[in-house]
């Protein structure tokens, strides 16, 4: 009797054991970055192709000129101006057809000009550049002050030195273009000045130096990033000092160049410096915070008007962040040769993209047909 109940229970678990599903671990989601276009500069001389969706290297562009140190996209998103290392060559690359189209430079055997920053004309007919000359003479060299100078690009020479604001001499100039190219925009530590682009006169002052508040303190100008930008409107991370307790305060500010006005919201408290990079829509924007020993993603709700969401995470010595094309992920670049995907959401690490060369350039994302 007990074998025949020892086979019964055998045979019991046997039928129960077939007809249980059969459970199986859950598909690991994927994330989509998106179907654009990456492209990196790196050492020693060529900017990579990246397919987005794929993570694979497409293909490459060259550059000529040396190693691609600073590079400038156009407002169109069709041509790169890229310096190169030592400071005195400017390339012109069409991004579509992956090749240079034009380069040049001031310098000659005895004299050195420097490319401190550099600044495209929307309609591709001049380049404002901030410069500093050394000149070689016979028992020494002379170092000439920093001047910003006009170049036409279709002549091939400098136009005009335009003179420095208030005479105040500076190593760069951070410089925006109205859509048309009519005007310059020069933001200075305290004022936006304003030129026409004819003869570069001086034409209007925006004092942003002053409250845009009562009680309120000076408005800093922090990381922005124009990519997704609206053409005329400039949206960056801002601090602001308390003007009594003497506290720096953090917000989004969005800056309408053309209505001289700034819609601006602060978020609290902030110590360090964090980088801002805005998502596709402009409704989501993300911060990187880089402390020694800390490092933070921050999640801003351009919407609500509020930081939806802090977390730190496992960084790297020296970093710059990008979003993906969707705005679903986050790129992770800077320095060294690989760049890190991580989920938008969750911050999770996703996986990583390995080039054959250290990144000498910032990391461009083109959606999906902008190519």
């Amino acid at each position: 009797m007990m074998r025949w109940t020892l086979r019964l229970a055998v045979l019991a678990v046997a039928v129960w054991a077939f007809r249980a599903p059969v459970e199986t671990a859950p598909a690991k989601p994927t994330i989509n970055p998106g179907k654009g276009t990456l492209i990196v500069g790196t050492y020693p001389d060529k900017f990579w192709v990246i397919d987005e969706a794929t993570q694979k290297i497409t293909g490459f562009i060259p550059f000529s000129s040396g190693l691609p140190r600073r590079t400038t996209l156009s407002r169109d998103r069709t041509r790169f101006y890229t310096v190169d290392a030592t400071m005195e060559k400017v390339e012109i690359i069409d991004i579509k057809a992956r090749k240079a189209v034009d380069t040049f430079t001031m310098s000659t055997p005895a004299k050195h000009v420097r490319i401190r920053s550099l600044d495209v004309d929307p309609l591709h007919r001049f380049v404002v550049m901030v410069v500093r000359t050394a000149e070689k003479l016979v028992d020494r060299y002379s170092i000439e002050p920093s001047a910003i100078l006009q170049y036409d690009l279709k002549a091939h020479k400098v136009v005009r030195t335009i003179p420095w604001p208030n005479g105040e001499e500076r190593e760069s100039a951070n410089i925006q273009f109205s859509p048309d190219g009519k005007l310059m925009y020069m933001f200075s530590e305290q004022d936006v000045l304003i030129f026409e682009t004819d003869t570069f006169t001086q034409v209007d002052t925006w004092e942003l130096s002053q409250p845009i508040e009562n009680g309120f303190g000076r408005l800093d100008f922090g990381s922005t990033d124009v990519a997704n930008d609206e053409p005329g409107f400039y949206t960056a991370a801002f601090t602001v000092e308390d003007p009594v307790q003497h506290k720096r305060v953090l917000g989004i500010g969005r800056v309408n160049l053309a209505a001289k006005s700034v819609d601006f919201f602060t978020l609290g408290p902030i110590t360090g410096n964090v980088s801002f990079t805005m998502a596709p829509g402009r409704k989501r924007a993300f911060g990187l915070v880089q402390e020694i020993g800390r490092f933070e993603f921050w999640n801003f709700d351009l919407e609500a008007r509020r930081l939806s969401s802090r977390v730190e995470f496992k960084g790297r010595p020296r970093m710059s962040l990008k979003t993906s094309s969707n705005g679903q992920v986050l790129y992770i670049y800077n320095a060294g040769e690989t760049i890190d995907l991580y989920d938008a959401t969750s911050y999770k690490y996703l996986s990583t993209i390995s080039l054959t060369g250290d990144m000498t350039s910032e990391l461009f994302v083109f959606p999906q047909g902008t190519l």
